[in-house]
């Protein structure tokens, strides 16, 4: 009964208002978390590697579970690392694990399909405009993870299980992600179209982030992933003081 009580206080709102800022940022931190996931594992232990994605994924969801509304920094620090971790755990499977991109796809959107199912049947909604209880932080944090991984997953199963490339792949994706925008203005289930949208900018921008990080043998322009994950990072933090200063994502109640 204590645990229940717990999950289900009420606190201000944990999440930002949907604006065009949103889908920026977002966009910024699935290219950097694909980037910087593969300058780690390549350049560490891959073990180690992974050590460190899943603290720092550890340590940015305490501090949101903790903060007591939406804190932008807060916020986006944790989806950069869940971004960064969902990549490994996404490409560890295919790596490690040899595990098939389109079955590793298909076995984390059963996982969001379940999350997804238990979250609307506990809350009897899946809204991700007011998170504001720890129940449903929990859910969304969930979801998130996720669509992260799934998108990896599928973003690496076109590229190279399909033989699209990384470019080809990008601009798949961006039709899709246009396509959700078309949705939305015909008055498609707003839920519904932004978390379709939140699952294709993973494989978007990490299809990008591939593009201009790999070299040329990979149909890549041969930037590097440290050069790509430093620049992306300095646009991440920008972003994130403007909205901080700004607070134009922060929603009214």
């Amino acid at each position: 009964m204590f645990i229940n009580q717990r999950l289900t206080r009420s606190s201000l709102n944990k999440v930002p208002a949907i604006t065009a800022y949103f889908w920026v940022l977002k966009l910024l931190t699935t290219a950097m978390g694909e980037a910087t996931s593969d300058y780690l594992v390549h350049h560490l232990n891959p073990y180690l590697a992974v050590g460190l994605g899943f603290m720092g994924f550890v340590v940015a969801f305490v501090w949101q579970w903790h903060a007591p509304r939406y804190i932008a920094p807060i916020y986006w620090f944790v989806v950069l690392m869940v971004a960064i971790f969902g990549t490994m755990v996404a490409d560890s499977m295919h790596v490690a694990l040899g595990v098939p991109y389109y079955l590793s796809s298909t076995v984390f959107a059963v996982v969001l399909a379940v999350v997804f199912r238990t979250w609307y049947k506990t809350e009897k909604t899946v809204s991700i405009h007011r998170i504001d209880t720890k129940r449903r932080e929990l859910f969304y944090w969930a979801a998130v993870l996720a669509t992260f991984a799934m998108g990896t997953a599928t973003g690496d199963m076109t590229a190279t299980t399909l033989h699209l490339g990384y470019l080809p792949s990008g601009l798949l994706f961006l039709a899709l992600f246009v396509l959700t925008g078309v949705a939305y203005v015909l008055g498609f289930n707003t839920i519904w179209v932004f978390w379709v949208a939140y699952v294709l900018t993973r494989p978007l921008g990490a299809s990008f982030a591939d593009w201009t990080a790999k070299p040329p043998s990979m149909t890549g322009l041969g930037y590097g992933d440290g050069v790509v994950s430093a620049v992306l990072g300095i646009a991440l933090i920008v972003g994130v003081v403007y909205l901080s200063i700004s607070q134009r994502d922060v929603q009214q109640d």
